[in-house]
C-alpha cells in the first residue's frame, strides 16, 4: 500500500465497469461484483491514504473523466468538482460535522453486521479529513462555484429536496 509506482500502474489498468441491477448501481472490478466492499471502512481509509500519491491521482483523473458520457452522470468524490469535472453544470459539496458523519457511518456499518467502534470512527474521519484537506495533490475543498450543503441537521429527504431545488434552477435541462 505504500509503493506509489506500483499503485499508479494498478490504477492505470483497472478494469472497472458500472451497471444497474434490481438493487441499483453495481460496480464490477475485473468482472467481479465489488459494490458493497467499496463502501467498507477499510477501503475508505486506504483510499484516502493512496489518493495522496501524485502518480495514483494522475492515473485516476483521466480514467474518471472517461466515465462522462451522455446523458451525463452523478459523480461522488472529494475532488469531483475541483479536479475531475471542473466544468460540471452543477457542483454540490456535501458536508456535515465529523460527529454526524461518524454516527451515520456507525449505523450504516452496524446494519451491514460489521463490528465498529463509534469513537474510532470519529477519530478516523477527523484524520481522513485532515489528510485529504492538506494533501498537495487534489486537496479536499469545495470548488469556487459549488453549492455547499451542510447536512449535519438534515435527513436524506431534506438533502435531496435541496438538490432538486438546485436542479430546477439550472438554465438547462438535465
Amino acid at each position: 500500500a505504500d509503493n506509489e509506482l506500483r499503485l499508479g500502474d494498478v490504477a492505470s489498468n483497472l478494469d472497472v465497469t458500472f451497471g444497474i441491477s434490481g438493487e441499483g448501481m453495481v460496480i464490477l472490478l475485473d468482472g467481479n461484483y465489488i459494490t458493497g466492499r467499496l463502501r467498507s471502512e477499510q477501503v475508505s481509509v486506504m483510499a484516502s491514504k493512496i489518493a495522496a500519491f501524485p502518480v495514483v491521482r494522475a492515473a485516476l483523473v483521466e480514467r474518471q473523466r472517461a466515465f462522462r458520457k451522455a446523458p451525463g452522470l452523478v459523480a461522488d468524490g472529494r475532488d469531483m468538482g475541483t479536479v475531475i469535472f471542473p466544468d460540471a453544470v452543477l457542483k454540490i459539496f456535501l458536508t456535515a460535522s465529523a460527529e454526524a458523519r461518524a454516527e451515520r457511518r456507525y449505523k450504516q456499518l452496524k446494519e451491514k453486521g460489521e463490528s465498529v467502534n463509534l469513537s474510532r470512527l470519529f477519530r478516523d474521519i477527523k484524520k481522513r479529513d485532515e489528510r485529504d484537506s492538506s494533501r498537495a495533490v487534489s486537496p479536499l475543498k469545495p470548488a469556487p462555484d459549488a453549492h455547499v450543503i451542510d447536512s449535519t441537521e438534515l435527513g436524506i429527504k431534506e438533502v435531496l429536496q435541496v438538490i432538486d431545488d438546485l436542479i430546477e434552477k439550472l438554465p438547462i435541462s438535465v
